[in-house]
């Protein structure tokens, strides 16, 4: 029981970057990198829910879907560009992609990663794992523990935090001036929402 409450709640205390099975997976020896660039990686994954099933990172360490704002967007959009690149490589039809990204605290790494999966689903089971559910009027996402990258930029655009993150909010500032897309991340006291 005490193993279950410390995983619940792991994703309001921050994890060290060095402690991150992520952190540098590229140089992992024996790690297949299906793409990477200056910004992202991308790998399969190990225990795969659907025909294809990806993952999408950044090199530098963001711990969750919960850590982005409204002007992140355009970060989220580069991961999604690099998912669809990995679904025309396979030549996976539009109608057969899903992606996107698991709540804290149902996640299971603790570093933003992007699910890319190229449908159908291996189970029934892993199938459920993926929920996507649609919301009504403002809110663009139901009540679940998975959210669709279009639905996670669509919040995020409408800037309704809360529904994306269900009432605890970081502060997370994209960093402009940088050519090389470095995404810096300032903590801030958590902040509720209501919504």
């Amino acid at each position: 029981m005490v193993a279950f409450f410390t995983n619940l709640f792991s994703c309001f205390r921050p994890q060290e970057p060095s402690g991150c099975v992520f952190c540098g997976i590229e140089k992992l020896p024996g790690k297949v990198i299906l793409y990477e660039d200056d910004t992202f990686v991308a790998f399969e994954d190990i225990r795969p829910a659907a025909k294809h099933h990806f993952l999408v990172t950044p090199k530098k360490h963001v711990e969750s879907v919960r850590s982005l704002r409204k002007e992140n967007v355009p970060f989220l959009k580069d991961m999604e560009s690099v998912g669809n690149k990995l679904m025309d490589k396979y030549n996976v039809p539009e109608d057969d992609r899903r992606m996107g990204f698991h709540i804290p605290p149902f996640n299971s790494v603790n570093h933003l990663h992007l699910h890319v999966h190229a449908l159908p689903y291996a189970s029934a089971l892993k199938r459920k794992k993926y929920p996507i559910v649609n919301g009504s009027g403002l809110y663009h996402k139901g009540l679940v523990w998975f959210v669709e990258v279009g639905q996670a930029i669509r919040i995020l655009e409408s800037d309704l935090c809360g529904s994306v993150i269900t009432g605890a909010c970081s502060l997370v500032k994209w960093d402009l001036e940088s050519e090389d897309k470095q995404y810096i991340i300032e903590r801030a006291n958590l902040e509720h929402t209501n919504t």
